[in-house]
């Protein structure tokens, strides 16, 4: 789920894509979040920084792994202003666990 380097914008289509949800789930928690405002142009269109795509992965974990409710996720994001480094170390688990199931899969 890490996001490819040297772009500066994503689209939501991209974000929903690397977080594995559907864009309106994500057009929802734009609006139960309010520290997750990806800029829009005219036509309305989402833009997502890095800094969105972090807080995104942030609430996917604690509502989708975690089992947390909405007011859960908004009071743990509250209480916790320190970068989840727990989620990256979860990536890279899942990353090592496809690749070794595709290696089974192919013996």
């Amino acid at each position: 789920m890490n996001t490819p380097e040297g772009k500066l914008y994503y689209s939501i289509s991209e974000v929903a894509s690397m977080l594995g949800v559907s864009q309106s789930l994500l057009r929802y928690w734009e609006t139960e979040f309010k520290e997750l405002k990806p800029t829009k142009n005219k036509k309305g269109t989402r833009s997502y920084t890095h800094d969105d795509i972090e807080l995104l992965r942030r609430i996917h974990h604690l509502t989708k792994e975690c089992g947390l409710t909405l007011e859960g996720t908004r009071q743990h994001l509250k209480n916790d202003k320190t970068p989840d480094q727990k989620i990256q170390i979860i990536d890279t688990l899942t990353e090592m666990k496809n690749f070794l199931l595709q290696m089974k899969h192919n013996l």
